[in-house]
Formats: C-alpha cells, structure tokens, sequence
C-alpha cells in the first residue's frame, strides 16, 4: 500500500464563493502553470503542492449529487470543505451542506470566505456554526476553521496544510499495483467524441486499453484525459480522468472495475440490468412509518429512525424536534438528520433516498420537482398541521419498531391415560383433556410426579384416526411428541402459547 492523495468535496450557499474557492485552489497548482491554468471541465481537479504532495478536489453541482452518489453505496469523498461567506453567515444552503457532509461521516473543514470585505464578522459565523454543531478546535471542538479570502488569495495555503494535517491523521492508502476500480463523478454524450465519463480510480492503476465496468456500462478505455486536457496512459490511485469508451452513460456513484475481457463486461452489465428491472418491479417504499422497524441494523439491539422536519416557521420547527427528542427509548435511536424552515426541496429528497429517512412537513408542502424526485426514489413524505398529530405518529412507528414483549399463556391441561407403539410412527399417548383446550402448534411441558421432565412442541395431535388442530376439554385424544418418547400413564401435559404483545414507548 502506498500513500494517496486526499479527495475532497467542496459545498455550500450558491453565492459564498464555492467556485471561486475551487478556481483559486486549482492556480496554487504547480502543474498548471506552464498551461496558463487548468481549463478542462471533468468535475474534479489534482492540485499538485511545491512540496510535490496532491489534492483531489470534486467539483459537484449541488447537494443533490453528492448525496446521490452516497445512495448508490459510493465512498467518493475523504474531506468536505464548507464554504461560509463572513459578510452573509449561515444560510439554508449552508446548513443543507452541513447535514449531508454529516450523513456522509466524513471530517469537515470550514472556510470562512470573503474576509477581503469590509463589515465582516467571523465570531458570528462561528458562534452560527456552534448552533449546527460544528465547534472550531479554539472553542474546544474537532473542527478546523479558517478564515480565507478567494479573491484575494489569502490564507489558501493554511487551508490547503489543513486539509492534509487531516488526510495524513487518517492515513489514507491504496495499492497502485491491483486491478483499477473507483467511482463515477460524472457523465455526459458529446457529438463526435460519444460517451465522456469522468472516473476517480481509488485503488489499483487504469490504463488505456483497459475493459471496465460501471453499474450497466461497459466498454474499452479508448482514451484517457487528465484535468490538465492532457491524453495520458494510466491514473494511479486518487486520479480523476475523463475516458472515453463506454458503451452508454452511467450514473454519478456508480462503481467502475477492471475485468478481464468484454464478453465477462457485458454478462455483468446484462445481469445488473436484469436485476434492476426485478428491482423496478418488486420495489416497495423506502421508508413508510409503517414499515420502517425493517431498517433495524443487523443485530444491533438499538434502532434508529432518521427524520428529516420542514416547517413554515423557525420556531414550529424547533418545538417539534425539540418535542421529537424527549421522546423516551432507550432501544431506539431518533435522529433528526436536517430540519428548516420552507418547502420540501430536492436536496431534502435526495438527502432522504440517501439516508433512508422519512421527511415530515410541518405547514409546507414539496414543490413540483421534489415530488417528483420523491416518487421516483420512493422517498415517503409526511404532511401536518397539528404538531401532537406529527409527535403521536413518530411516536406510534418508534412503538412498532421496539422489540415486542414475548409473554407465556397457559391454554390447558392434558392427562396421559394409555400408551400405543404404532410400527413407523413410534409412541402415541392417548389421552384426556381435562382443562382448555390443546392444539397442534402450542408448547407442551411434560409433568412427572408434578416435575417437569420434558419441554416442547406436538408432532401429532388425533381423534380417533384424523389429525387434527385441536381438542377441547372433555374430550380424547392422542398425542406425539416431537423427538421425545420418554412417556407414561400418569404423566400430565401442560400446553401453552406463546403470546407477542406490542410494547409502547
């Protein structure tokens, strides 16, 4: 394994300077210069320092990528800087990103931005950030804050020593030497050159000439082009390049490999497109509040219900999820993913699919595209306008996804009165029910002396000749144990049920 250059993701309020940020970290590269700067567009950028160390940065369009590529299982990013402009703070946007670099449980660095300008206030945004959980390490907490001017250049090189203090304590690696696999950033058909796919490689080395597969595409590497739009022969590990060769255009997040051939390529992509199809036709929705004790984590014996609250107002938002934690479990876990105020939008769409949450509206509704988006990814969307409605419903799935409570019923008493050995079938005992009733499914406990010698289920149940469900009291029967034949006259029967009652919270 050797050491990899970090890749990150940067986001934030469309007006903070995330573009700037990006075009002013991509003149610090060293590699660019003698090409009067990096003009190729392929939705990532290698900066390569004048101590010789690199940085991969994506360029993502929005919040709903990101996270779109979370869903489909993607490990795309190893840092996320958030982009907060010092004359403006926190924005709806701002805490959007925030809630997504938090759901994708990567470190997050903060770049407080446009500090050129007059009238600024960093302690502002940084008490702003506290309210979001974001602690600056000066105030005790693991973030890094720091306070940089895009326009100007300043303080690019503390950010970009930040951003690799963080990459060199994760101690990040991968094998240049396997076969290449890594993930899609983006795709696109352009007239004349077919289908372009930007890739980042994440372990092994890509050359041209190379089958590869992602998701339902496949084809040869044709060519390969770096972000500098130089046509290379191979991108080792942490490389963003743009190929060609692709059959057709794949999604953002999905896994590419290397294999062996192109009939093994296209077997693949066949059996993945079938699967999809299945998928398409048996999908249920994601995450109904009826349904969602399936999101239970394995064994795990704490579960956890992801929410995501929109409201019309400031303050019915922070009553409901301030209401929404008090609520008592200790074997499931409420976590409110992101909240605010305003419509349900395609960020909180995509953030949902991603997360497997459920989104609750408070007073406001999901626009057009949202709806959309929603049905597509059968993301499941709530509406209230009484806020005890909105807490009895979360509450009422938190009932059903708590492990039910397993309680013994004793439904009757049997008595043993004359044993048979019947040829293939072994011991039957015929016997008398002398209280409730005894059915086939039940547990028996068998009594000795009134000690119990023997706990377990009927393998028969008859009258006369006919199996049957069950026998009442006052009437006879025979009866078989399953794998026990250890029986006599005299014995007593003991039959019971197993009774599941729901618990409340």
């Amino acid at each position: 394994l050797r050491t990899r250059a970090p890749v990150v993701t940067v986001m934030g309020h469309v007006d903070h300077g995330k573009t700037s940020l990006l075009d002013a970290l991509k003149s610090t590269d060293i590699a660019a210069g003698e090409l009067g700067g990096i003009t190729q567009h392929i939705g990532a950028y290698r900066v390569t320092l004048a101590d010789g160390r690199a940085i991969t940065f994506i360029d993502t369009p929005g919040h709903e990528a990101f996270s779109e590529m979370r869903s489909r299982g993607a490990k795309v990013t190893d840092i996320v800087i958030i982009v907060v402009a010092a004359d403006d703070g926190i924005k709806t946007q701002t805490v959007e990103a925030i809630n997504h670099a938090k759901a994708a449980g990567v470190p997050i660095i903060v770049a407080i931005n446009k500090i050129d300008k007059p009238d600024i206030d960093i302690e502002r945004v940084k008490n702003e950030l506290y309210v979001h959980e974001i602690i600056g390490e000066e105030a005790g907490g693991d973030v890094m804050v720091i306070p940089i001017s895009a326009l100007k250049k300043i303080n690019l090189d503390k950010l970009e020593e930040a951003i690799l203090l963080i990459a060199e304590m994760q101690d990040l690696k991968a094998s240049p030497f396997s076969s290449a696999a890594g993930v899609v950033i983006e795709s696109k058909i352009e007239k004349g050159r077919g289908t372009l796919t930007t890739i980042l490689v994440q372990r092994g080395t890509l050359r041209k000439g190379d089958i590869i597969i992602a998701g339902s595409s496949y084809g040869k590497v044709k060519k390969m082009t770096n972000d500098k739009g130089l046509e290379i022969a191979e991108a080792t590990p942490s490389v963003p390049v743009e190929i060609q060769g692709l059959n057709e255009v794949p999604f953002a997040g999905d896994k590419f490999n290397v294999v062996q051939n192109e009939k093994q390529a296209k077997d693949i992509a066949e059996y993945r497109m079938r699967l999809a199809k299945e998928k398409k036709i048996s999908i249920a929705p994601r995450s109904s509040l009826e349904d969602l004790f399936l999101k239970a984590s394995g064994n795990s014996k704490i579960k956890e219900l992801l929410l995501i609250i929109k409201g019309d107002v400031q303050g019915s938002v922070e009553a409901i999820s301030g209401s929404l934690l008090k609520l008592p479990s200790d074997e499931i876990k409420l976590r409110i993913l992101h909240s605010g105020v305003g419509p349900i939008t395609e960020s909180d769409v995509s953030l949902a699919h991603a997360s497997s949450a459920i989104i609750v509206g408070f007073n406001v509704r999901a626009g057009a595209n949202a709806l959309t988006a929603a049905e597509k990814e059968k993301v499941d969307i709530r509406y209230y306008s009484i806020i005890y409605n909105l807490i009895d419903d979360v509450k009422a799935i938190m009932s059903g996804m708590l492990d039910p409570i397993v309680r013994e019923q004793y439904i009757g008493s049997v008595e043993i009165r004359q044993i048979f050995n019947i040829t293939k079938v072994g011991k039957i005992a015929g016997s008398y029910v002398t209280k409730g009733i005894i059915k086939k499914g039940a547990g028996v406990r068998l009594l000795r002396d009134n000690v119990v010698i023997h706990e377990g289920k009927l393998k028969t149940l008859k009258r006369f000749k006919d199996e049957v469900k069950e026998v009442r009291e006052g009437y006879k029967c025979g009866i078989a144990f399953e794998n026990y034949e250890d029986i006599r006259e005299g014995d007593t029967v003991e039959v019971f049920e197993l009774i599941q009652e729901q618990r409340q919270l």
